[in-house]
């Protein structure tokens, strides 16, 4: 009966330790693969990204929108502050609990 319990209770501790170990052999991996340098197909993805936000930063927007797309915003607010209300519709609100 003890060494049933025993038993039982090293097959539980086996799998918590081989779960563990797999996590962390999984988080490793990751870890090595961000060291190495990326295929060249995600270094594209990541050069693009970098790119796109150095545009925007630039652009104080988006890249490459026009004035439709500037027009359709403000007709957007427009549309919401007449629903819901005035006040800054472009910032997050703040909350005053008492």
């Amino acid at each position: 009966m003890i060494l049933h319990q025993v038993l039982r209770l090293s097959s539980l501790f086996r799998s918590a330790v081989f779960i563990h170990l797999r996590r962390n052999i999984g988080l490793s991996a990751i870890a090595f693969n961000k060291a190495r340098d990326l295929d060249p197909i995600q270094k594209l993805f990541v050069d693009k990204i970098r790119e796109y936000n150095t545009k925007s930063k630039q652009a104080g927007g988006p890249v490459d929108a026009g004035p439709e797309f500037q027009r359709e915003i403000n007709e957007s607010l427009a549309r919401l502050q007449r629903a819901y209300g005035e006040g800054d519709l472009t910032k997050f609100p703040e909350f005053k609990f008492e």
